[in-house]
C-alpha cells in the first residue's frame, strides 16, 4: 500500500514542533523564529543531499534504510551539528573539552570567533571531499545516461585516466588556494588534502573489508551497506553541513538553538530521501540524478571560492535549487518525447 506523501514527514514535523516550543521556552519568540528559520535554510540547502543520499539507498535493502534513517539522523543532528563544531573549535583554540564546552555556554561570542577563524580549512576539507563526490559520479566509465552531454560525455571519457577525479580536485585546490592570503595558504592546502585522503579511505574500505573471493560476495555487501556505507553517507552529510553551521552564527550565537534549527531540517532532508526512495523518484525523472550533482559541484566550488572571497550563503542555495528544478525540467520533457515517439 503506497504511503501518504505527507506521511513522510511525520516525524519530522513533531521533531520540529518540539523544536520550536523548546526555543520559545528558553528564549522567546525571536528564538523560535530563529529555530524556524534555520530549519527552512538547511532544508532547502540540502536537498540535493536527499537526492545523492536516495540514489545510493536505492540499492539498499529496507533494513539498512531504516537503519540509516533511524541512527545516522542521530549522529547528523548531535554528532555534526553539536559535537562537530565543539571539536573543531577546541582544536583551532587549542583548549581542553570541557573548556570548549563551557566556551559555547557561557561565552558564544568568543566560540563563534574561534570557529570563523577555522573556516578556511573547513571549507577546504568540505569542498574536495564533495568534489571528489562530484567528479567520481561523472567520471564513472560505465556511465552512459547524460543531462549536460557537452560537458559529461569529456569527463566520462576522462574516466579512462587512473585517479583522474583526485588530480582534477588537486588542481581546483591549488588554484582556490591563491585567493587566500600567504600564511594561509598551507592551512587551506593541508586540509584539503585531507578532504580527498578522507574520500579515498572512505570508499576504498569497502572493498578492502568484502574480500575478493565468491564466497564473501554476501559479506561485502553487508559491510558496504553497514558501516562504510554509514561512514559515507554520514561524509557526504557533514560536508554539507560545514557551511551551514558556520553561517548559523550569523543568526544567533546560541549553539542550542542553532542545534535545534539544522537539527530540525537535517529531519526533513531525511524525509525527503525516503520520499525519492519509495517512489522511485531518481527512476521516473532520470536527470535528477544528475542536477543533484552539479549542484553539489557548484557547492564545492564555491566554498572553495568562499574561503578566500565573500560568497552570500542566497548564492549557494539559488545555484543548488537551479540545477535541481533544470534537471527535473529536462526530465519531463525527455519523458514527453519518449512517450510520444512510441509505437
Amino acid at each position: 500500500m503506497k504511503k501518504n506523501t505527507l506521511s513522510y514527514f511525520t516525524g519530522s514535523s513533531v521533531f520540529c514542533v518540539i523544536a520550536l516550543a523548546i526555543a520559545f521556552v528558553f528564549g522567546g519568540m525571536k528564538a523560535a523564529m530563529t529555530v524556524l528559520f534555520l530549519t527552512v535554510l538547511e532544508t532547502s540547502l540540502s536537498f540535493d543531499n536527499a537526492v545523492v543520499n536516495a540514489g545510493i539507498l536505492k540499492t539498499w535493502s529496507e533494513v539498512w534504510r531504516r537503519r540509516f534513517l533511524t541512527w545516522g539522523i542521530i549522529i547528523a543532528v548531535f554528532g555534526m551539528r553539536l559535537v562537530f563544531p565543539l571539536v573543531i573549535v577546541g582544536i583551532a583554540g587549542g583548549i581542553g573539552p570541557l573548556n570548549t564546552i563551557a566556551l559555547a555556554m557561557y561565552s558564544p561570542a568568543e566560540y563563534s570567533r574561534i570557529l570563523a577563524s577555522a573556516h578556511h580549512q573547513i571549507a577546504a576539507f568540505g569542498a574536495t571531499f564533495l568534489m571528489m563526490v562530484f567528479f567520481s559520479f561523472f567520471v564513472a566509465r560505465h556511465k552512459t545516461e547524460h543531462w549536460l552531454s557537452i560537458i559529461e560525455k569529456p569527463l566520462t571519457r576522462l574516466g579512462k585516466m587512473e585517479a583522474i577525479e583526485a588530480a582534477l580536485t588537486l588542481a581546483a585546490l591549488l588554484g582556490a588556494s591563491r585567493l587566500l592570503q600567504a600564511p594561509l595558504r598551507g592551512e587551506f592546502i593541508e586540509a584539503g588534502i585531507w578532504g580527498i585522503v578522507t574520500y579515498i579511505l572512505s570508499k576504498g574500505l569497502a572493498a578492502l573489508l568484502g574480500g575478493d573471493d565468491d564466497g564473501a560476495v554476501k559479506h561485502q555487501v553487508m559491510v558496504r551497506q553497514g558501516i562504510c556505507g554509514f561512514l559515507y553517507l554520514e561524509l557526504i552529510d557533514s560536508s554539507f553541513s560545514f557551511d551551514g553551521v558556520i553561517g548559523a552564527f550569523a543568526l544567533t550565537n546560541n549553539l542550542f538553538f542553532i542545534m535545534l534549527g539544522l537539527g530540525a531540517g537535517a529531519m526533513f532532508v531525511r524525509s525527503f530521501t525516503l520520499l525519492l526512495v519509495h517512489n522511485r523518484t531518481l527512476i521516473r525523472y532520470r536527470y535528477l540524478e544528475h542536477g543533484a550533482f552539479w549542484a553539489i559541484g557548484a557547492l564545492a566550488g564555491l566554498m572553495m571560492i568562499g574561503a578566500g572571497l565573500d560568497v552570500p550563503e542566497a548564492i549557494t542555495g539559488v545555484m543548488g535549487a537551479v540545477m535541481i528544478a533544470a534537471s527535473l525540467g529536462s526530465s519531463i520533457l525527455a519523458n514527453r518525447r519518449q512517450v510520444t515517439t512510441l509505437p
